[in-house]
């Protein structure tokens, strides 16, 4: 019998690669398209730029704290929170839907409803495996 720690499955290696260039070139898109994310900020949100950037921060430093093996759950649920804590944005986005005709509504929609997916793909592949 070894000691060592299991290996990981594929499925969670897929998932966790997927979460990982999902949120890290997620992150990058928030300083290479600033003008875009910060016009997208719903306007009861306070310091629309600087949220950009901090947001875009998480994001990378989460989708990083993935690959260290002890950091990996922590950032599993601090992306989930993440996740909710931008979901309004997707709503927003929604209600003002003629503001954003270019991507269609399917795209609007498609973005709304993947962030439950999104979250279950998370924490599936964060969360502690058993025995």
């Amino acid at each position: 019998m070894s000691d060592a720690a299991p290996r990981p499955s594929w499925p969670r290696m897929i998932g966790r690669s997927i979460v990982f260039v999902w949120y890290f070139l997620g992150g990058i898109g928030h300083f290479v398209l600033t003008k875009t994310f910060v016009s997208v900020v719903p306007s009861y949100v306070p310091f629309p730029l600087e949220m950009v950037y901090f947001t875009g921060v998480c994001e990378i430093a989460g989708a990083l704290a993935l690959l260290y093996k002890p950091l990996r759950q922590i950032a599993g649920w601090c992306l989930i929170a993440l996740t909710i804590c931008v979901t309004p944005v997707h709503i927003q986005m929604l209600i003002e839907a003629d503001k954003y005709a270019a991507l269609g509504p399917a795209i609007l929609w498609g973005r709304l409803l993947f962030q439950p997916i999104l979250i279950w793909i998370i924490w599936s592949v964060t969360k502690p495996r058993t025995a």
